[in-house]
Order: structure tokens, then sequence, then C-alpha cells
């Protein structure tokens, strides 16, 4: 962040105690910590334990389903509201498992265990394709070196 979210004015280095080296305003006289979005992915479980896994955007690698949460949005209505979009199944409880900062898209990725009642997907134009995996074959079917291996690893190692 260069600019003033309130007046423009060009920022300023500062040392802040307790924070280091922050953003500040001269004319507002106003630190401006700087800012990221917010995403979250999921790990979808269906009563029979299977993991579904999903491929978008013409890709080959299989990743999780996710989405950016809304301005004004709560992460727990986004949770909702994507799954709904994407695969058309209904969130019947859910569990933080895990977040990391993705410094590519500046976003910081809230990953959540969401069981369905269901494994009955209804994919729209989002998905190009979906399959349920065994967790052990989800790991290995999962993208490579990905952010999506990292949470769902993270989850099958600790079993939330």
């Amino acid at each position: 962040m260069s600019y003033c979210i309130k007046c423009g004015r060009k920022l300023v280095d500062r040392y802040l105690e307790n924070e280091g080296v922050i953003p500040y305003c001269e004319n507002c006289k106003e630190y401006r910590f700087k800012m990221y979005n917010v995403a979250i992915s999921m790990i979808v479980i269906a009563p029979n334990n299977k993991i579904l896994l999903i491929k978008q955007y013409h890709k080959n690698d299989y990743i999780l389903v996710a989405g950016y949460v809304n301005y004004s949005e709560s992460i727990e209505s986004a949770l909702k509201r994507e799954l709904k979009e994407e695969t058309d199944l209904e969130l019947v409880s859910y569990k933080f498992n895990k977040s990391q900062y993705y410094e590519p898209s500046n976003t910081l990725m809230v990953n959540f265990i969401c069981y369905t009642s269901d494994d009955n997907v209804h994919n729209n134009y989002e998905i190009d394709s979906y399959q349920w995996f065994y967790p052990d074959d989800a790991l290995v079917n999962i993208k490579p070196n990905s952010l999506a291996k990292q949470f769902l690893a993270h989850y099958l190692a600790n079993k939330i």
C-alpha cells in the first residue's frame, strides 16, 4: 500500500513499537496496516468419508473447493455459499483445519473440513469435473506442491 485509503496522500514508513515499520499517513496522523484478501477452501467430506476434489478453469490438476469471502460476508456464510454455488451440496457442519497466507494473490487462505449430507454433486459452470476419493487417494491425486495439498496433508495427519 503506497497511498492513504482515506485522503490519498503518499504514505511514509514509520516505526511503531511492537509492530515494526508500518506505512503512516502524515496527513491523517494514522498508521495504515497492509491489507489482503480472504478466501476459504474446503476439504469436503461425504457421509461415506470420501473427499471431493474438483478441476477448474480447464486445468488438469485436482484441487479443493474454494472461493473468496465477499465484502461484508462472514466466513461461515462464504463456506455455505461457495459449496452450494459450485456443487449444489448442503453444508451440514464444519471445523477449522489450517490457514496460510498465499503471497501470489495477496490472500489469507482459511481451510475447513466440511461435512455434507450426501455426495450427489450438481456442478455448475465453475467446475469442469469432480471426483470423490478415499482419503489416501485424495492426497495422491491433489495438485502437487500446492496449498491445497498442504491443507489436505495437515488434515489427514491430524484427523481433526
